[in-house]
């Protein structure tokens, strides 16, 4: 119950995974023939993606996982832009990999405006039309909440973007397995995706960069894709990321279904408070705030009992201040504490929900 943190990886992505452990480890800049056969791969790997989110091979650049792709992505256009402008719009509801990026280009002096969102988490298209200035050169925002599953309208703010030539990047390593991701359609400059939600490795992800759009490298090396990031590609990695992306969009309509109304199930039974958008949300997430709970020590009896929930992101795991995100729509210190996301993945059913909802009540009602 909490594939939002981590997926695991299918065995049709494994299979295809493990000759680029031993049989085929080439490294993918060597001349000989082992060489070619990795460079083959991921060439065959980036075509796949390409196609996927209909865009160029070109255009498909392999990074270590989300992380990374965010920092290249805002940095990247940052330092390459900086000379038009030093000022960059998000919102307060983003991933820690947006929200750091952002404040440590204020450090080196870019201006950072962070939008409010509504009570589901939605942006104000008003106020970011409102916010953008002659010297803005970056808007970047999530396609779907990692914590409250709410969908942004992506479309919608890259027409502003676009109307203000203002280039826009979205974060969309939620939707990769479950949204349409077509960057045509989305109208994205830039696309973060990482294999560890779509059922693929963790270590591997992407960026989409559309062409004419200038990024600089935050690694520098040997030069490896096309110059933007340097260092020995994580062939195995690459090539399960493909495989799952492929299969994850082959099968999104269908599952995106049957989870919805999973999802919608867990919510009617639970009666707690929702957290995010009622409708415009990823299918398999359930965030809902339980009065007089600490979320904490709900989720290690969750996990005595075989359950494994979260408070909200796996990256802010550790922190003892509320979800960030959960104070962006209006909770208070108190009611962000109360909050417990469940994401429903592939192997989840309905007798995992009813079994979820038997032990919660067992929890709930012996304190």
């Amino acid at each position: 119950m909490d594939n939002a943190a981590a997926t695991p990886v299918r065995k049709e992505v494994l299979k295809a995974m493990l000759p680029y452990f031993d049989k085929e480890y080439g490294n993918p800049s060597s001349a000989h023939f082992k060489g070619l056969k990795a460079r083959q791969a991921i060439d065959d790997a980036r075509k796949k993606v390409a196609s996927l989110i209909c865009s160029s091979p070109v255009e498909i650049i392999f990074t270590g996982n989300g992380t990374e792709s965010v920092n290249l992505a805002i940095k990247g256009v940052a330092n390459a832009y900086k000379q038009k402008g030093k000022h960059i719009i998000t919102q307060k509801t983003e991933h820690e990999a947006v929200l750091e990026t952002c404040k440590a280009l204020e450090r080196e002096g870019f201006e950072i405006t962070y939008l409010d969102v509504d009570k589901f988490g939605l942006t104000d298209l008003k106020k970011l039309e409102a916010a953008i200035r002659p010297d803005t050169i970056l808007i970047t925002i999530m396609y779907a909440n990692n914590e409250i599953g709410t969908i942004q309208p992506i479309s919608e703010i890259s027409k502003i973007a676009k109307s203000r030539d203002v280039l826009f990047h979205t974060d969309a390593c939620q939707a990769g397995g479950l949204l349409d991701i077509n960057v045509k359609i989305l109208g994205a400059d830039l696309m973060t995706l990482n294999g560890s939600k779509i059922y693929g490795p963790k270590g591997v992800g992407m960026l989409y960069v559309k062409s004419g759009v200038k990024i600089k490298p935050i690694v520098y090396g040997g030069g490896q894709e096309f110059g933007l990031r340097s260092g020995t590609e994580n062939v195995a990695g690459i090539v399960g990321f493909a495989i799952a992306l492929t299969l994850a969009q082959q099968e999104r309509i269908k599952e995106s279904k049957r989870l919805t109304a999973l999802r919608d199930y867990f919510i009617s039974e639970l009666g707690a408070k929702l957290n995010g958008h009622p409708k415009q949300r990823l299918a398999g997430n359930v965030n809902v705030s339980i009065s007089g709970i600490d979320s904490d020590s709900l989720i290690l009896q969750l996990s005595d009992e075989g359950i494994c929930a979260s408070t909200g992101s796996a990256c802010s795991t550790g922190k003892n201040e509320p979800s960030h995100v959960m104070r962006a729509i209006g909770l208070s210190e108190k009611e962000a504490r109360g909050c417990v996301r469940f994401s429903l993945g592939r192997s989840n059913t309905k007798a995992d929900v009813d079994y979820v909802l038997k032990v919660l009540e067992k929890k709930l009602r012996n304190g």
